[in-house]
């Protein structure tokens, strides 16, 4: 996505990363997806310069993406998440990649409106009614495309529909950023529960619970009522992370994360806790190149390119992910016309 002759700061490509784990619980009932994404976020909030409401909008959804991309299973493959709505915000799109990265940007950074009864950002009504759409592009001939109608604008919602409509997976979505009074982001992450498939390798333990002389489906029973309880009785994920983080300073990022996962199911029974199986990266990087850019250019057609040299002469192309700007002169536009 690129803009023509738009600026708001010079700050781009610079590579952020947040640590993520991945987890299945002792019973393979449920794999977890987690991270904490502050420093992400705070990357992304700087250079689209966006208000509190901008930084909550667009940070949740960059969070989500970057969960999704690394459930994806090859590092080439990729999604893009996309929240269009008829609120001030307009649009909201992120795009995950198999390997953590993730880029994304809102359509206006300077979304303002007045807080939720609730004292809260009002990310819902930045939305308004809309759409959500998540295109995968896992090598096939073509792209996988969902599109559901917002739920409610706040992201976690939609996303546990999304899952749940387009994907047939019962999920649960938890996402948050909270914004300090100087505007800095102060916490932010999210996680992604999701039920495995139950041939999915659920094994039965002598001191799990049975019932009905069926050890395996009594155990996935007794993990969805366990985890239905912790879901409902968790407090708002950046009251986590926040807690978390001021009662471990010393911490190294993944042992933050680590530690988020064991408070937010320490009141599970032993025989559902999860268990780390793997440690990844969700990293901020723009990935445009002049070459994009000029591929870009090359997509308007003839006519639109030979209007722009003729009475412009040059043309400026802004990315809107990392906002970086490309300058072509009148020469370098007569030979991009010339590969048309």
């Amino acid at each position: 996505m690129f803009l023509v002759g738009e600026f708001r700061h010079l700050w781009y490509n610079i590579s952020v990363m947040s640590k993520a784990l991945i987890a299945v619980d002792k019973s393979r009932s449920f794999r977890v997806y987690l991270t904490i994404t502050t420093d992400l976020v705070a990357e992304a909030a700087r250079i689209h310069d966006t208000t509190p409401l901008g930084s909550a909008g667009l940070g949740r959804v960059l969070t989500a993406a970057g969960l999704m991309g690394i459930m994806m299973k090859n590092p080439t493959d990729k999604l893009t998440v996309s929240f269009k709505g008829e609120g001030p915000a307009r649009q909201i799109l992120a795009t995950g990649y198999g390997t953590g990265k993730v880029k994304g940007y809102i359509a206006n950074p300077y979304v303002d409106l007045p807080l939720t009864e609730a004292g809260k950002l009002d990310v819902g009504g930045s939305l308004g009614l809309g759409d959500l759409t998540v295109i995968k592009d896992i090598g096939l001939k073509e792209p996988y495309m969902g599109t559901i109608a917002l739920v409610s604008g706040e992201i976690a919602d939609d996303l546990t529909a999304y899952f749940y409509i387009s994907e047939q997976q019962n999920s649960s979505v938890a996402l948050g950023v909270k914004v300090e009074p100087d505007l800095s982001i102060g916490a932010a992450g999210g996680m992604i529960i999701q039920m495995m498939p139950e041939d999915g390798g659920g094994v039965a333990k002598a001191d799990a619970p049975a019932a009905d002389g069926d050890g395996l489906i009594s155990i996935r029973e007794g993990a969805i009522q366990a985890l239905e309880k912790v879901i409902a009785d968790m407090p708002p994920m950046t009251t986590l992370i926040d807690e978390i983080a001021k009662n471990n300073k010393a911490a190294s990022e993944s042992g933050l994360v680590k530690l988020l996962l064991e408070k937010i199911f320490e009141e599970l029974p032993e025989e559902y806790k999860p268990e780390v199986l793997e440690e990844r990266d969700i990293e901020w990087e723009c990935d445009c190149s002049r070459e994009r850019i000029e591929q870009a250019l090359m997509t308007i057609g003839r006519k639109d390119l030979t209007e722009i040299i003729e009475e412009e002469g040059q043309a400026e192309l802004q990315c809107q992910f990392c906002l970086r700007k490309y300058q072509f002169n009148k020469e370098e536009l007569e030979g991009i016309l010339e590969l048309i």
